[in-house]
């Protein structure tokens, strides 16, 4: 897949991503809006309602106070009689049409204790209304003429005029009371629990009465203070003309919680869902890095073997070349170093597809991993022998510090050298000049533990994060300096992985590295 390509479609699969998670969000959002909405209209209607029936109530109280006080008295201390006429005649018709009515006005002096003064005036106002109609009915047939007559009354009190007048009244008295003498906190709370349940709230509250200056009263819950951002505020009594004389706030400590709780299956789903795309979208891009990374680790990989074949096949094709000519063939020593070189390259070869075909072996769990007790000092000991030739010919040294008391475990003899030899290898190949390498090795109560140092040329913190990761090699630019296919210690991973053991890295770059090997003893 070309660069361009790829950046191409982690660009526009990112900007889905984003975009789906954005709308997803947006959302979210406007539910959670939309359903603090719906709450506060919920509370400001039930404070309304609240707020409506206190004041209703103080009302017919009053209302109720005065018409006993009224009741007992009987007559009034002063009445005054109104009245009007008016009359319209239709001559052309003889039609005559008579309204009339008649007001009586009551003062009744009520001697109450709600003033500092010993009386208040109320006025009553009854009423009566007349209609009346006649027309007179006359025609050539009839000698006597007709009257033809209406006539209506009505009687009535005027209950909004005495409304009004209880109001102003009431206000009189209400100016000279304290807010807690007009109601008490028990009755205020179980009318705002009442009107919030109606509208299926039920959740608990603080509440606190304060005047129009911001001034706390005595109706409160406990020790509440005042919050006008979380607090929903409405006016609690007020006068004819509507002006408010104290305010409601009421605030509710779990209303986030309620809130959420209405759309808390729609939000997980949604959340859910915004998951499962991250993790999709996360999967697929690391596949498709990984693909690539991939791709160009085998193509790296077939370069590399290509390169190593190359070299022992014109080594082959040379020494039989050469076995032919005739000069050759009649000397025996010649002939035999020849084929000894055809041996050598052939078990080169065949040692480069041996690597490939095990690791592949691993990953099929297609390797025979049979263990027995073995000792783990002759397994470094022999590993060593197997490289002590290569150390020799770069002037170089192996210094054992076999320390462990405990070194039996159950392992594999055959891989576990291989692991060994792996390492030493590795150790040889990243060291410039002389290798100087040292094994050591140490006990616990639980494991074995051998490390082997090497002063070669260590390797950065990158480098070592995928240093045991399979085709992996340390490349400068294009150039590897080393030959390999960079399966060694991917194959020790997995070998010492079977082994139910750990195996990690420490190095610095141009100090040399330290590999450590850990193997439970049991």
């Amino acid at each position: 897949m070309r660069k361009k390509m790829f950046i191409l479609i982690v660009v526009l699969m990112s900007t889905s991503l984003i975009g789906i998670i954005t709308v997803q969000l947006y959302w979210i959002n406007n539910a959670l809006e939309s359903k603090k909405a719906q709450f506060k209209n919920d509370v400001q209607k039930s404070l309304g309602a609240a707020t409506e029936r206190i004041n209703e109530k103080e009302q017919a109280e009053f209302q109720k106070k005065i018409e006993g006080l009224i009741a007992q008295k009987g007559l009034a201390d002063k009445a005054e009689l109104k009245s009007y006429l008016i009359q319209q005649i239709d001559t052309t018709t003889k039609e005559k049409i008579t309204f009339g009515g008649t007001f009586l006005e009551e003062n009744f002096k009520l001697p109450t204790d709600f003033l500092n003064n010993d009386s208040i005036i109320y006025k009553r106002v009854t009423g009566k209304k007349d209609f009346f109609r006649s027309s007179l009915i006359k025609s050539p047939d009839n000698y006597f003429p007709k009257i033809d007559e209406e006539r209506y009354s009505f009687i009535k009190s005027y209950s909004e005029f005495d409304r009004l007048q209880t109001i102003d009244l009431l206000n009189d008295v209400n100016r000279k009371k304290l807010i807690h003498e007009r109601i008490s906190n028990n009755e205020l709370n179980r009318i705002i629990k009442e009107e919030l349940a109606k509208r299926n709230v039920y959740l608990d509250f603080k509440y606190g009465v304060y005047s129009i200056d911001e001034l706390a009263t005595k109706l409160k819950s406990g020790y509440y203070t005042i919050n006008t951002k979380d607090s929903y505020k409405y006016p609690l009594f007020y006068d004819s003309l509507g002006n408010i004389s104290y305010n409601l706030h009421v605030t509710f400590p779990d209303k986030n919680d309620h809130i959420l709780s209405g759309i808390s299956s729609i939000l997980l789903l949604s959340l859910f869902f915004i998951f499962i795309i991250i993790i999709a979208f996360s999967s697929s891009l690391y596949q498709l890095i990984r693909q690539k990374k991939i791709s160009e680790i085998k193509t790296d990989f077939i370069n590399n073997m290509t390169h190593e074949f190359k070299t022992p096949i014109a080594t082959i094709n040379l020494a039989l070349d050469s076995i032919k000519n005739p000069k050759i063939l009649g000397d025996d020593a010649k002939v035999l170093r020849y084929v000894e070189m055809i041996r050598e390259e052939n078990k080169r070869m065949h040692s480069q597809v041996e690597n490939v075909l095990r690791i592949s072996r691993l990953e099929k769990n297609q390797i025979d991993l049979s263990k027995e007790t073995i000792d783990l000092h002759d397994t470094i000991e022999d590993a060593i022998t197997h490289v002590s030739l290569l150390v020799e010919d770069r002037k170089g040294r192996i210094d054992t510090h076999l320390e462990a008391v405990v070194s039996e475990l159950p392992g594999n003899q055959f891989h576990l050298t291989n692991v060994v030899v792996n390492m030493l290898e590795n150790a040889i190949k990243y060291s410039e000049g002389a290798p100087i390498i040292d094994v050591y090795t140490e006990s616990s109560s639980k494991f074995f533990i051998f490390k082997i140092k090497d002063t070669g040329i260590g390797m950065s913190k990158a480098v070592q994060k995928q240093v045991f990761n399979k085709f992996y090699r340390e490349q400068k630019g294009n150039i590897h300096d080393i030959k390999g296919h960079g399966l060694g210690l991917a194959y020790v991973k997995e070998i010492v992985e079977k082994h139910h053991g750990t195996v990690f890295v420490e190095s610095e770059k141009g100090k040399g590295s330290m590999f450590t090997v850990k193997l439970p003893l049991i």
